[in-house]
């Protein structure tokens, strides 16, 4: 997999090409992307993706949450995972947001050899949305190339989508999250040193430096998988403010208690894999009535996890 970050100098040939936001890389997506590479396999095309960040909705405005369900790199993990053999991840600005879809269009057929572009029903690109279906399959008639517009992904009466994934994760739904990704919501991050309070209890927790404009589960405990140095472990997380003890900063953490593990891993990158909601946030009585309820957690997550091994 070949990850640029700008369309500026890229030049390919004959390339069957998915164009769209793409965050989080959920079913929806999933499904319009492997129709592409199928295609793309089968007629001998470079399977491509053109995403953008930001959001395009973001810089425009549009929309209210600038949260995202994957940074840029993990979108590009995911999408190569799907057999997407070039991701071109281009800046979106303002001024870009300007450009024809014309002019977009020419680019895309010159640099690339846009042979087949594929894309949502609700896509549409260049200054003011003008290249929509109907401006695309005009231009393809005239350049050759083909246009491929996918149905959004229906479950449960609604469809597939990043904003349905993002208001799950707020109200803590992780199934809903998950069953709409396809896959087990995932935050990672470099573990850093806190307050080294639940090591003061006993149960020692890493803390995970998550990027600022990830979308994270609502505050609570969590049954989850880890991952760090290539080793796959059981973990309880809690996400919150450590409501039972004064003092503590009002911005939330991502603190993460590995279970049957002992080893330093300060500095390295832990990736957290969310399955199941135990419990939301509480504040406690006292530190025994907490640590009471943490090793109730934890005995619970052993056996969800266990379960789901």
């Amino acid at each position: 997999m070949q990850h640029f970050s700008t369309l500026d100098g890229v030049a390919l040939h004959k390339a069957f090409l998915a164009v769209g936001s793409f965050d989080g890389v959920h079913r929806g997506h999933q499904h319009l992307v492997r129709s592409m590479v199928a295609q793309a396999v089968a007629e001998g095309g470079t399977a491509t993706v053109l995403t953008f960040f930001p959001h395009p909705a973001v810089v425009l405005g549009r929309r209210t949450s600038t949260l995202y369900l994957t940074s840029p790199d993990e979108r590009a993990a995911l999408l190569a995972a799907l057999g997407v053999e070039v991701i071109i991840t281009h800046p979106f600005t303002v001024e870009f947001s300007h450009t024809s879809a014309g002019a977009i269009v020419d680019r895309l057929v010159k640099d690339l050899g846009l042979r087949s572009l594929w894309a949502g029903t609700d896509f549409a690109l260049g200054h003011n949305r003008e290249g929509n279906r109907e401006f695309l399959a005009r231009a393809g008639s005239r350049l050759g190339f083909e246009v491929h517009t996918v149905e959004p992904l229906v479950e449960a009466g609604q469809p597939i989508s990043s904003t349905r994934i993002r208001q799950a994760l707020s109200e803590g739904d992780i199934a809903e999250a998950n069953r709409c990704l396809g896959r087990a919501f995932t935050l990672s991050g470099v573990v850093v040193k806190g307050a080294q309070r639940g090591a003061s209890l006993g149960i020692p927790t890493a803390n995970v430096a998550v990027w600022e404009a990830r979308a994270v589960p609502s505050r609570g405990v969590y049954a989850t998988w880890a991952e760090v140095g290539g080793q796959r472990l059981r973990s309880v997380t809690n996400i919150g403010v450590r409501p039972t003890f004064a003092g503590q900063p009002e911005a939330q953490v991502v603190e993460t208690h590995l279970l049957d593990f002992n080893q330093d891993i300060y500095g390295q990158t832990l990736s957290v894999s969310f399955i199941a909601r135990l419990r939301g946030e509480r504040k406690f009585p006292g530190v025994e009535a907490l640590l009471h309820q943490i090793r109730t957690d934890i005995e619970q997550a052993r056996v969800l996890l266990n379960e789901r091994a």
